[in-house]
């Protein structure tokens, strides 16, 4: 397991400060905007930086002030670091011979990393001879290869195009899965962060916003801002909320709480199609609402009905007044006025 108690680090202009476990067998993910900390905070775990404050504790042992080497800490950076000159079999071994592994065992290990990452066929081809997702099973074989008792990953598909990354994905989740190794994986992208982590830690501002699982995060986000992060597009303040006739905080209309078809007139103002969905900006009540779903031959300039399931509307907590919120402005009403 992996404590991080109070861990604390500052620049010009920034501070981070962040409490988290990570359980054993467990993938977490660190979700955040660039600048939020993340980058900086595995830093701080694998000692590539040194903390102002707080512990790092890996099971019973703290290893705030260890050296890098001394924590047995696989890291696989975003470019991965691979040795140019070496083949994959000798970056995979690479480790094992600093760490004095006779012959026979950097045998057997880098074997079974090649056939857990499925590099066999290209066990003697040198970097530049591989595709960029072929590096990346080579970076992670790498930094499992001298069995750590944390695994690292700092946005490990970022330099992938995105039809590799989505193959990627799915393969890299089972990988984790197999090893049951504590992982933290850094990434600005939700799809990813929800598919591969178990647990996901929410960064903003270098603090821990929120941190659940990927689906309580979704359906359930504390504020305004981490719902607006999370893609979430019906949001209203306060005065939007009350001139609806909901309390006086901001809430979210979760899209699974709003039925076509029937109840109040609605105006349909966008239709965008995105392939094996269409989504429609509707005008209703004053407030915008975006709908996504199965094609409903409605384009701009039609009217349909809508009917809100109000019991599946979700209360956020209000943004801190130095909150950084963007609101969306309503249509049309009083709100136009009260808020930028």
């Amino acid at each position: 397991m992996l404590r991080l108690v109070g861990l604390g680090k500052s620049y010009p202009g920034f501070r981070l400060l962040a409490s988290l476990e990570v359980s054993p067998g467990q993938t977490l993910a660190l979700l955040g905007p660039s600048g939020s900390g993340k980058s900086t905070l595995l830093r701080l775990v694998a000692g590539l930086e040194m903390p102002e404050a707080g512990q790092v504790w890996l099971d019973e042992t703290e290893i705030t002030l260890l050296a890098p080497e001394a924590r047995r800490v696989g890291f696989v950076f975003q470019d991965y670091a691979l040795f140019p000159h070496l083949t994959v079999w000798e970056n995979i071994a690479f480790g094992l011979r600093e760490a004095r592994w006779d012959g026979a065992r950097i045998r057997e290990r880098v074997a079974f990393l090649l056939e857990l990452t499925h590099l066999e066929p290209h066990a003697q081809k040198r970097p530049d001879q591989l595709s960029g997702g072929e590096r990346q099973r080579v970076a992670l074989a790498r930094a499992l290869a001298n069995q750590p008792r944390l695994l690292l990953l700092d946005e490990p598909l970022g330099a992938l195009d995105l039809k590799l990354r989505q193959e990627l994905l799915l393969e890299l989740r089972a990988i984790l899965q197999q090893i049951r190794v504590p992982t933290i994986v850094v990434t600005h992208d939700q799809s990813e962060a929800f598919v591969i982590a178990a647990q996901v830690a929410l960064l903003r501002g270098g603090s821990i916003v929120q941190q659940g699982s990927p689906e309580r995060l979704f359906r359930q986000p504390r504020n305004y801002w981490v719902a607006s992060f999370l893609g979430h597009r019906n949001l209203f303040t306060a005065q939007q909320s009350r001139q609806l006739g909901l309390p006086a905080q901001p809430h979210l209309l979760p899209q699974e709480a709003i039925m076509l078809g029937q109840g109040e007139e609605a105006l349909v103002r966008e239709r965008i199609f995105k392939g094996f969905v269409v989504a429609l900006e509707l005008a209703w009540r004053g407030q915008r609402l975006y709908l996504e779903g199965p094609e409903q031959g409605l384009y701009p300039g039609d009217t349909t009905r809508i009917r809100v399931d109000w019991s599946k509307v979700v209360a956020l907590e209000e943004e801190p007044e130095n909150g950084q919120a963007q609101i969306r402005q309503p249509l049309a009403g009083p709100a136009a006025k009260n808020h930028s």
